[in-house]
């Protein structure tokens, strides 16, 4: 059985292969704009971890049901971090806030390409999924912000204060984190936080997906792997000491091969996996 198909028992989200190598994840909780709750993460982590070792899947789209994409936390039904029942309240905390945080983390460094399809409000803990995603497409309808601060903590929450700098600026990131305004698809779109507006986000999300399936599996996780870890390189050197080391590691597995013998043949090449 493959590693995917092994999780099971999902009640706040649901699992679907699109076609062959495509998934699609959604967040299942509309009466609740898909809040997020402690076994949401739970959930979340397992299907994190079963893509990642499934060696057919090649990239995720991730969507939410209804009218959203996720309001954040839900602050009614949040629950608690495994592990955290007889524990004082500060360490209580501490453990709930990393056990949320550490999910966008795994996300982010998912061996598989995400990609998020924002069909509706996405806000707080929500945002900062989309952001931990590698692309994002929205409907028009689409609706963005980190809105910690309404209720009295920092904006600064489950990876925003890293990722949006890096996506759209530091002076504009700055500007939407000390506002925690709400701000529209197009200007999502406008500022390059989104790979493209459309209609249907989530058939957008899914075709991209489709052009990533085309690549070297091993190719298309070393890709991802060295441009995000690039990013924080302190140097050009440290880049492309990385990228130097990515290019052998791609090139000893048989892809680079199979790749000459296809263009000679004219024909697709047949990618060796992970």
């Amino acid at each position: 059985m493959r590693c995917f198909d092994a999780v099971t028992d999902l009640t706040t989200i649901t699992l679907d292969e699109i076609d062959d190598g495509v998934a699609l994840v959604t967040l299942d909780r509309p009466d609740r704009l898909n809040a997020i709750t402690s076994t949401m993460i739970d959930e979340l982590d397992r299907v994190v971890a079963g893509v990642d070792l499934d060696p057919g899947l090649r990239a995720v789209v991730l969507t939410g049901a209804g009218r959203g994409f996720c309001a954040g936390l839900d602050l009614t039904e949040q629950g608690t971090a495994p592990g955290a029942d007889d524990v004082r309240p500060l360490v209580s905390g501490f453990m709930w806030q990393d056990h949320l945080a550490t999910l966008h983390e795994r996300i982010h460094r998912s061996r598989k390409p995400w990609i998020a399809a924002v069909n509706g409000p996405c806000v707080g803990g929500g945002f900062a999924m989309a952001l931990a995603c590698d692309v994002r497409t929205a409907s028009p309808s689409a609706s963005f912000g980190a809105v910690f601060m309404k209720i009295g903590v920092s904006n600064c929450d489950m990876g925003t204060s890293y990722f949006l700098p890096r996506l759209v600026g530091a002076s504009r990131s700055a500007e939407l984190l000390l506002t925690a305004r709400i701000f529209d698809a197009a200007e999502a779109d406008r500022i390059g936080l989104l790979s493209a507006l459309d209609d249907d986000p989530v058939a957008r999300a899914l075709d991209t997906a489709r052009l990533i399936r085309a690549n070297s599996p091993f190719a298309t996780w070393m890709t991802k792997e060295t441009m995000w870890q690039t990013l924080d390189a302190p140097s050009l050197r440290h880049a492309l000491d990385i990228e130097n080391r990515t290019q052998i590691m791609c090139s000893s597995n048989g892809d680079v091969a199979e790749a000459k013998a296809a263009f000679a043949e004219k024909r697709p090449p047949e990618w060796s996996g992970l």
